[in-house]
């Protein structure tokens, strides 16, 4: 416990910079105070103990606004940023260097007993607001965007966003936990490609105009040019008419 302990500590120094000292970081960091208490809540749920496990877990929620079912199983160097509003029931397990932000819920679905919360593999990060929910597993190094909904498993090194949770981006390169502004964007991206359709098509469409008014330019000039060369015909074939007259009579 005491390996968890100083592992959980060493984590906070390493991507929180906002962490300036020991004393601020073991009083100042509900996530941290939590996480700690839980570490003992969970021993004594291990020993069966009646009654003090749940009571320290409302003591915690109390103090700390974070919520952990002393059932729940967390690694080593686990990381609750800001901590407010997150809830981690009975059945949870969380892996090693993991980092969950506020407003976090690892919940269950259904009455049903048995393995009903989420699993997180190692390094995983998920984002403020976030809902992973049900008996699923979200693999190694993956990232859950903020706000999305997460109720089907996620294979490792993946990126998820939504609701419900899609995974938009899958490769084995290592995340950074901090790199927010990584997480793509695709309501954006669906947006950006609309708007290009949507120029595409009004290119398309004016083209289509100029198209069809040259060809309506050439049509009218062409019934010009018929109609001016026919009545030429007619006057070339009178005026030849009268002058081979003209002529024939001269000759006789």
């Amino acid at each position: 416990m005491f390996r968890s302990l100083k592992s959980d500590f060493a984590i906070i120094k390493e991507r929180d910079p906002a962490a300036r000292g020991f004393w601020e970081t073991i009083l100042c960091y509900p996530g941290f105070q939590a996480i700690s208490i839980h570490r003992i809540s969970h021993k004594l749920w291990k020993y069966n103990l009646p009654i003090l496990p749940r009571l320290l877990s409302q003591i915690t929620r109390f103090l700390t606004g974070v919520e952990i079912h002393p059932g729940a199983r967390i690694g080593a160097g686990v990381f609750i940023d800001h901590g407010m509003g997150v809830v981690i029931g009975e059945t949870s397990e969380i892996g090693d260097r993991c980092l969950l932000y506020q407003g976090v819920t690892l919940g269950g679905t259904g009455k049903e007993t048995g393995k009903r919360h989420p699993t997180l593999a190692a390094n995983v990060v998920v984002g403020a607001g976030a809902k992973v929910l049900g008996g699923i597993h979200i693999g190694t190094n993956t990232r859950i965007g903020a706000g999305s909904v997460v109720v089907k498993n996620v294979e490792a090194n993946s990126t998820v966003v939504g609701i419900p949770g899609r995974i938009v981006h899958q490769s084995g390169v290592t995340i950074n936990p901090l790199a927010h502004s990584a997480l793509p964007d695709t309501e954006a991206n669906v947006l950006r490609n609309l708007m290009e359709r949507i120029d595409q098509l009004e290119s398309d469409i004016l083209g289509l105009q100029d198209l069809i008014g040259n060809i309506e330019m050439n049509r009218r000039n062409k019934k010009k040019d018929i109609i001016i060369g026919e009545s030429q015909n007619l006057k070339d074939k009178e005026i030849i008419e009268f002058i081979g007259d003209d002529l024939n009579n001269d000759n006789n």
